[in-house]
């Protein structure tokens, strides 16, 4: 396999500085939450956005701004509610009485790291607003197109659990989602250990580390990380898999699935693959670093019916089934 010709050895140092920064100011004031750091690193790097789903107080607010500040950039937060207008979002036009004109007052969506708790407690347009915004990149208030930062992550949060009150994302929105991650609750050892930095007060430190210049690298970087076409294909075959699943896996499985990954899927799997490449110090993706993040990439792009609800398959062990079947170039 041809590495990337453009990606230099000290370009590799110097991201993996950056990475390496970034994991440990994580790290020291986020007890666990591994995947959860890894999941960030790569929409980060990838210039994505991303869903988060657990329930409530597992740090996911925490992590957001424990990154924000590590780079010195702009956090905002929108707690989602039925009468959440996409105004209070992007923003809108106000009457100024002094000057006898309309002035324009930019949202909260206009931050380098923007949390959506709980997405799916939002209206169908406000969801719909700021979905627009994540792929655009850009909000138009009163006919004017306000470009949004260039260093710009979504970071959304459902809860599994409650449903009364709550919009369900539709599946063509939950595509616009880089990433979905799962979070677990913490061990016995993990939550005495949050307890004690809690009490240390490790979050009253917020100094930077990092700026929001080296972010802007390592996105940079990513793009130019090498990535085979025998693994362009290999991922090309998993998302027919996910389509034409009776061709593949065992047709008892095949009945569960109700919708195959679009091909935003197979970006996302091209996108994240090389920032994992390159968070492992490579400048060429393997085929391990596909199936690395196949749950992540996958879980919210495979629908399931309700007879895979009923029998309790897990859309984990439809995605392990394809993989299983698609043989490693």
């Amino acid at each position: 396999m041809n590495a990337s010709k453009n990606i230099t050895q000290k370009d590799i140092k110097k991201c993996l500085q950056i990475i390496g920064k970034l994991k440990k100011y994580y790290s020291d004031r986020i007890v666990g939450q591994s995947a959860l750091q890894t999941s960030l690193l790569i929409t980060i790097m990838a210039n994505g956005h991303i869903l988060l789903e657990s329930v409530p107080g597992l740090a996911k607010t925490t992590a957001a701004k424990v990154i924000t500040n590590a780079v010195n950039g702009k956090f905002s937060r929108i707690q989602c509610t039925p009468d959440l207008l996409p105004s209070d979002i992007i923003g809108t036009q106000i009457f100024n009485y002094s000057t006898n004109t309309f002035e324009t007052k930019t949202g909260p969506i206009f931050a380098n790291f923007f949390l959506l708790d709980e997405i799916n407690r939002s209206s169908a347009k406000t969801q719909s607003a700021t979905l627009e915004a994540m792929q655009e990149r850009q909000v138009t208030i009163d006919g004017v197109s306000y470009k949004l930062p260039d260093i710009f992550v979504v970071i959304a949060t459902q809860n599994p659990i409650e449903t009364e009150g709550t919009y369900i994302l539709a599946d063509a929105q939950l595509d616009r989602f880089l990433i979905k991650e799962i979070i677990d609750y913490p061990t016995i050892q993990e939550e005495i250990e949050i307890l004690n930095r809690f009490e240390n007060k490790v979050f009253d430190d917020n100094k930077a580390v990092l700026k929001l210049s080296d972010l802007d690298f390592l996105q940079k970087i990513t793009e130019k990380v090498y990535i085979d076409d025998s693994i362009k294909k290999y991922i090309s075959q998993l998302m027919l898999a996910t389509r034409q699943p009776y061709n593949y896996i065992d047709r008892n499985l095949a009945d569960y699935i109700e919708m195959g990954s679009s091909t935003r899927g197979a970006i996302a799997f091209m996108q994240c693959s090389k920032a994992l490449a390159l968070i492992n110090g490579r400048d060429h993706v393997i085929p391990e670093d596909i199936k690395a993040i196949r749950y992540s990439v996958l879980r919210h792009r495979i629908s399931l019916n309700f007879s895979a609800v009923a029998d309790g398959v897990s859309v984990e062990q439809i995605i392990d089934a394809i993989f299983g079947a698609i043989p490693t170039p």
